[in-house]
């Protein structure tokens, strides 16, 4: 079939490409990855690297891209599912598959290999060839359905999308065909819910138009009252609103609770505890639920922006910074609301972030919160941001504290943004020596900030150095100046990287002898020939590491393969052996 792209689809494929720093590849392997940035991004609210999350390119089923979000996250490994399963205790898992082809038309041939490969995928056993990044895939599965006890409101839901440059207009013959092949995966007793979603030119734009959106959600809030004017906050209201009307608050598209939401709140939701049982027993009692709105504390929300027309309330890069339990036994126990229950709200509007800090701090002084929990969400994250964008040229970056915070801010390059995940393991693995536990306890990780991680008398020079080393190297794996195939151990080249550019004499991360430490090293990190080079020399003690080994996730997520880098560098081994 003819490769046909109009030319705003092209355009829209430029800018992605100017955007991810993959402006040598080839146009047909762009628009792949391409079509799995807006399909996953239609499911998933933060930033994330595309190129973990693409298939395609021999032995991939006919899978282009596969992302698997779990508890509002995407995971890629085994060890992601488990660190989940330890904080929140349940799964609520989606899986969703792309293909994508430049051709003008969908071709039901292509289709139906598709599903194909979405049929191997699941199958017990898988008999088809697969390649690094499917079989990784599929390992999470199965670890997901290992734990099928563990689901939290139902099983997953799979969605497959086929993504082309022409048009859809709704084949009958196609639509029949596909509903056949929905209905058979759907047997397999695997989902919960399965849909199929062609999407067109048109649909790929809309869908790359939301991606560079902040969230925004309009909803029905008529007892309410308006505040009077508050230093620093343009507008605020309280009063009450329906549970129902509430629930679009916290929906995405496709109809899953916005995770992103929650990035400023201290504490993730924690399952059915005593009190969220109590919130649940309410709601599922037709005399009590009336009366919720007088048994809870209700949601606090903070916006960036705030319109009202009449009894509608329109806001825009939001989020909520107290109710988080609240909101997730509301959102899972949709089927018992109705108009009865009435939810206590706060909206607050304002750009100033130390009203955003101060609203935080105060709403959440009601939980048992520490001063570091609250320093790392809050003054910490600020400066991290404020020294980042001191930089400038190359060396900018941007520090996202809240979902898609640059996503309507033009000229940023998607590689140049940190997240919060992002910092916290390339940080570990470059200044506390931990790249195996970046890779597979990022759990254990997030329990350490406000002390290990993010702590208020930490210099912020090495989280730079660290966020910088993190994109570099993305950088010159994209560019081919290292090769991809050391992926896998990431993290070991940034602690590497530190010991061959930094040395191994490294001063306390609260010393000022720091700064000039990690100026040593950002000397290397700027120039993209010694940058290069030095990763390479990083690659060649893996490589020496290894022995002729493979390399892969299994191996480099051991503390056993850290050491023997570490020792390859020339580093004492630590002096307690037994810590994991």
């Amino acid at each position: 079939m003819k490769d046909s792209m109009d030319r705003v689809t092209k355009a829209y494929l430029d800018a992605f490409r100017q955007e991810q720093s993959i402006e040598h590849m080839k146009e047909s392997d762009a628009f792949e990855l391409f079509a799995d940035y807006c399909v996953i991004s239609d499911s998933y609210d933060d930033e994330f690297n595309v190129t973990d999350v693409h298939t395609g390119g021999g032995e991939d089923l006919g899978i282009d891209g596969i992302g698997i979000i779990i508890n509002g996250t995407l995971v890629d490994s085994v060890d992601d599912v488990e660190g989940l399963l330890k904080i929140n205790g349940s799964l609520d898992v989606t899986f969703c598959f792309v293909q994508a082809k430049t051709s003008s038309g969908f071709s039901g041939e292509q289709i139906m290999t598709f599903f194909d490969g979405v049929d191997e995928f699941f199958a017990e056993p898988a008999t088809l060839p697969m390649n690094e990044t499917v079989s990784d895939a599929r390992n999470v599965m199965q670890k997901v359905y290992d734990n099928s006890l563990r689901f939290r409101r139902a099983k997953p839901q799979c969605r497959l999308s086929y993504v082309t440059t022409g048009q859809w207009t709704s084949d009958e013959y196609l639509e029949k065909k596909t509903a056949k092949r929905v209905a058979l995966l759907k047997a397999t007793g695997l989902f919960s819910e399965v849909s199929f979603v062609p999407m067109g030119a048109d649909e790929l734009h809309e869908s790359y138009l939301r991606s560079k959106n902040s969230v925004t959600t309009e909803f029905s809030f008529s007892n309410k009252v308006l505040l009077p004017d508050i230093a620093g906050v343009s507008e605020s209201y309280l009063g009450v609103i329906s549970a129902v009307e509430f629930i679009k608050i916290l929906s995405d598209p496709s109809g899953n609770i916005r995770k992103s939401l929650f990035n400023d709140n201290v504490r993730d939701f924690q399952e059915y505890n005593s009190v969220n049982a109590d919130i649940q027993r309410t709601l599922r009692d037709e005399a009590a639920k009336g009366r919720f709105v007088v048994l809870n504390n209700g949601v606090t929300i903070v916006a960036r922006e705030l319109s009202t027309t009449r009894d509608k309330v329109a806001i825009s890069d939001y989020q909520i910074v107290n109710g988080c339990q609240t909101s997730h036994v509301l959102f899972e126990q949709q089927e018992h609301l109705t108009d009865q229950v009435q939810v206590p709200l706060k909206i607050v509007a304002t750009q100033d972030e130390e009203v955003v800090n101060s609203i935080i701090t105060a709403t959440n002084r009601q939980t048992q919160v520490t001063n570091e929990d609250l320093y790392a969400l809050g003054t910490f994250a600020k400066k991290l941001e404020g020294l980042l964008s001191s930089y400038g040229g190359d060396q900018r970056l941007y520090y996202e504290r809240r979902s898609k915070q640059y996503n309507s801010v033009s000229g940023i390059k998607k590689v140049r943004i940190v997240t919060k995940s992002q910092q916290i393991r390339s940080f570990a693995a470059m200044f506390l020596d931990e790249p195996h536990r970046a890779i597979s306890y990022y759990a254990d990780l997030q329990t350490q900030v406000g002390t290990r991680i993010f702590n208020d008398g930490h210099k912020l020079e090495p989280y730079y150095v660290s966020a910088y080393s993190h994109f570099k190297l993305e950088f010159l794996f994209r560019s081919g100046a290292v090769p991809v195939k050391y992926k896998p151990a990431r993290y070991h080249l940034l602690m590497a990287l530190r010991y061959i550019a930094g040395g191994g004499d490294m001063p306390a991360l609260h010393a000022n002898k720091i700064e000039s430490y990690c100026n040593k090293i950002c000397e290397v990190l700027w120039d993209n020939s010694r940058a290069a080079e030095a990763f390479l020399q990083a690659a060649k003690l893996v490589d020496q590491v290894l022995n002729d080994s493979p390399l892969a996730l299994d191996v480099a997520k051991t503390r056993t393969f850290t050491d023997s880098l570490k020792h390859a560098l020339g580093v004492p081994p630590r002096p307690n052996p037994q810590q994991p």
